[in-house]
């Protein structure tokens, strides 16, 4: 029996989780234990204002106590949830176990992605557990490739931390954080060694294109100015992932 509309009907609500969890985790603020609330007026939202995606366009994007126009914020995170599910479920309908992973890798990454864009930030309650559960898909989908992915994780993780120390001594200041050489630990937990150099080249491309875009925009980048090379990261690990994951 197919199920591969499961992860496109829990998506929205997993996006929902993560608005909350990308607004509190950085701020260090409870993120299963409070009540959601209007950010205006303090009003707790009830139930019928927490359905995902449906309750903001059934308010008009307003909140119903005091009027006040509600940040797209959310909309926008159970959207992208949701497009990252749709994309894997028309990829991998034939393959649960697959669809699934590929689902919760991205739901994670996305999160990362947006802090790090917020905040510049990648936090180890995010990139560390993707650590270990790289290595536990790898286990379960590919149990003779665990050695390789464990290699993987090592070497994402030396030689980003190797890179950041470079440039660091040569510019004197920092280039890469820890952050992103423990996303790249991960990286190599999901796709085994020998994909590393192909995912960071697809970051490197995202960053250029990122800058570029940023450049257009702002008339020109501040070269001191830092610029979130996670979302990048993030967003190529996933599509290096799916790209296993459709091949297998």
């Amino acid at each position: 029996m197919q199920s591969w509309w499961l992860p496109v009907l829990a998506a929205p609500f997993i996006g929902s989780f993560l608005g909350v969890l990308i607004r509190r985790l950085p701020e260090g603020r409870p993120v299963g234990l409070a009540r959601s609330a209007c950010e205006r007026c303090g009003t707790a939202l009830a139930a019928r204002d927490l359905l995902p995606i449906g309750s903001y366009l059934a308010l008009g994007g307003r909140c119903r106590a005091c009027g006040t126009a509600i940040a797209p914020f959310h909309l926008a995170v159970e959207v992208a949830a949701l497009l990252l599910a749709g994309t894997a479920a028309a990829l991998l309908p034939d393959d649960p176990p697959r669809l699934w992973l590929t689902c919760g890798l991205g739901w994670a990454l996305l999160a990362l992605a947006w802090i790090d864009w917020e905040h510049l930030i990648l936090p180890d309650a995010l990139t560390l557990p993707l650590i270990p559960a790289g290595l536990l898909a790898t286990w379960w989908l590919a149990p003779a490739e665990l050695t390789g992915h464990a290699a993987g994780a090592a070497l994402g993780y030396l030689a980003f931390r190797g890179v950041a120390l470079a440039y660091r001594r040569l510019r004197g200041r920092e280039g890469l954080g820890q952050g992103d050489a423990k996303l790249m630990a991960a990286a190599g937990a999901w796709l085994g060694w020998e994909a590393l150099a192909a995912m960071v080249l697809v970051a490197a491309l995202l960053g250029l294109a990122l800058a570029g875009i940023l450049a257009l925009r702002r008339g020109g980048l501040d070269a001191a100015e830092p610029l979130p090379f996670g979302p990048c990261l993030a967003l190529a690990l996933w599509l290096c992932w799916l790209r296993q994951a459709v091949a297998a």
